[in-house]
């Protein structure tokens, strides 16, 4: 499809982002032979089914997760909402954090009662460290088509956005329609993504998508790395990572990134948001990419981590992502059963059905051109 997507005028449903300030478990983590169980446990039914699972859950009070910002696919609701049903308190640490940055806290605070229980990684990185993770398999595990799981159940794909410029009207006069338009003077230090592409998957898919709109491919993403050199040696490239704030100030007038985070950083978000912002995904072929789910082997909260999983994979919070402009694994399911927020799709523009995605082998590929070149590339 060559015609411009332009997500300017969406009206998310979840317009309200719920701002949760992160904060560290202190705690100690449970020992009991309940935690024990969960431990290994590779379903509800095989543990002894949701009450008790709810029941260990509770016991444990706390759930620790990371790199969640509140404005990234409902995730302040989706948060606040487990809290509220449940009443177990979460810790979310490093909400600005990269997938490479979940890994490190993993590896770090094994065996402390701060170490994150669950984790939201980008494929390449979860590539990388799957010995890191322990197989889990929901309740509605055949609501998740099987080419979006592990067939162990050590990870489930759970949300999509297509990766698109976030602009703020006020500042740039002509919409870009491509990665291209921004090589132009217009946008002289004003282009950013959000971190470093080899350690953040939302920062090395703007990079993919720069390969595709520049001659490469999925399988070789080396047009991508040049077109950023080339957005660098225009002065375009903006080295600061962008947030809501900064949106919101001006201080980052363009941004690649997902839809779901641009529509989220600007009207959407009421007076935290930039009245100014609009999104499009750029002509041509579109790029998506899911994030996937999964509990850390070791979770402190091995119960609550869980029930977290059991959680986002229920219609009512498949529906939040969706109502970020997120669209969940389980979508198909949704239509299918009449659970889907229709509304919320239909202001999504619907399912993405021309978009590429990286493979496994792939997104690993993908990673080994970034560290060889990213960083002589742009000079850093």
């Amino acid at each position: 499809m060559q015609h411009k997507r332009t997500l300017a005028g969406i009206a998310l449903a979840a317009a309200a982002i719920v701002t949760l300030a992160g904060c560290s478990a202190t705690s100690s983590a449970s020992t009991t032979k309940d935690d024990t169980d969960w431990k290994t446990a590779t379903s509800a039914e095989s543990a002894g089914g949701m009450d008790a699972l709810v029941k260990a859950a509770k016991a444990e009070g706390q759930l620790n997760v990371i790199a969640l910002p509140p404005s990234w696919a409902n995730y302040g609701k989706i948060i606040d909402g487990f809290t509220k049903k449940y009443g177990i308190k979460i810790n979310s640490a490093n909400p600005n954090g990269s997938s490479a940055d979940e890994v490190a806290a993993v590896k770090s605070q094994k065996g402390q009662s701060t170490a994150p229980d669950v984790l939201d990684l980008g494929n390449a990185v979860l590539q990388q460290n799957l010995d890191l993770l322990t197989d889990y398999k929901v309740a509605n595990w055949s609501d998740i088509p099987s080419n979006l799981k592990d067939a162990d159940g050590a990870w489930t794909r759970d949300y999509t956005g297509l990766m698109s410029i976030g602009y703020d009207s006020s500042k740039i006069t002509d919409a870009p329609k491509d990665l291209d338009d921004l090589l132009g003077s217009e946008y002289k230090g004003k282009v950013a993504i959000s971190g470093d592409p080899t350690q953040a998957n939302q920062a090395a898919s703007a990079v993919y998508l720069a390969a595709l709109e520049n001659g490469g491919s999925a399988d070789d993403i080396t047009k991508g790395v040049e077109y950023f050199g080339k957005l660098k040696q225009a002065g375009n490239f903006q080295n600061v990572l962008p947030t809501q704030a900064t949106v919101a100030s001006g201080e980052t007038p363009v941004v690649i990134q997902w839809s779901y985070n641009n529509l989220a950083w600007g009207p959407a978000a009421g007076a935290s948001g930039n009245k100014n912002w609009k999104t499009v995904v750029p002509e041509g072929q579109a790029l998506a990419s899911y994030y996937s789910q999964a509990i850390n082997k070791d979770a402190p909260h091995p119960a609550a981590a869980r029930l977290w999983q059991e959680y986002i994979a229920s219609p009512d919070v498949q529906n939040l992502y969706l109502q970020a402009g997120a669209f969940p694994s389980t979508l198909a399911a949704l239509e299918k059963s009449g659970k889907v927020d229709q509304d919320a799709l239909d202001a999504a523009g619907g399912a993405p059905k021309d978009s590429v995605e990286l493979t496994d082998e792939q997104a690993t590929a993908a990673a080994k051109v970034l560290s060889a070149k990213w960083a002589s590339t742009m000079g850093s």
